[in-house]
């Protein structure tokens, strides 16, 4: 059987998704890392049976774990250019 083999071009590598960070997503950052903050403060108030640390602060907590940091890390900016793809 005949060898096939596939021809890869030395200069071009796979283009790899870069993370657009910026002044946007900095700012986005910042309000989760102050959620979580507010989330811990409230976590730690008041008697451990109280409203504030059994529902409002898991809620807060949840918010900017899981929304507002990955949120602030995977968003994209505005292309600047309609070209690019």
């Amino acid at each position: 059987m005949a060898d096939v083999r596939t021809k890869k071009s030395p200069g071009r590598r796979p283009r790899q998704a870069a993370l657009s960070l910026d002044a946007t997503n900095l700012r986005i950052f910042l309000i989760g890392l102050a959620t979580v903050g507010v989330g811990y403060f409230l976590l730690s108030r008041g008697p451990y049976n109280s409203f504030s640390s059994l529902t409002l602060a898991p809620i807060v907590l949840l918010v900017g774990y899981l929304v507002l940091i990955p949120y602030a890390i995977l968003r994209r900016g505005k292309r600047s250019s309609q070209g690019e793809n």
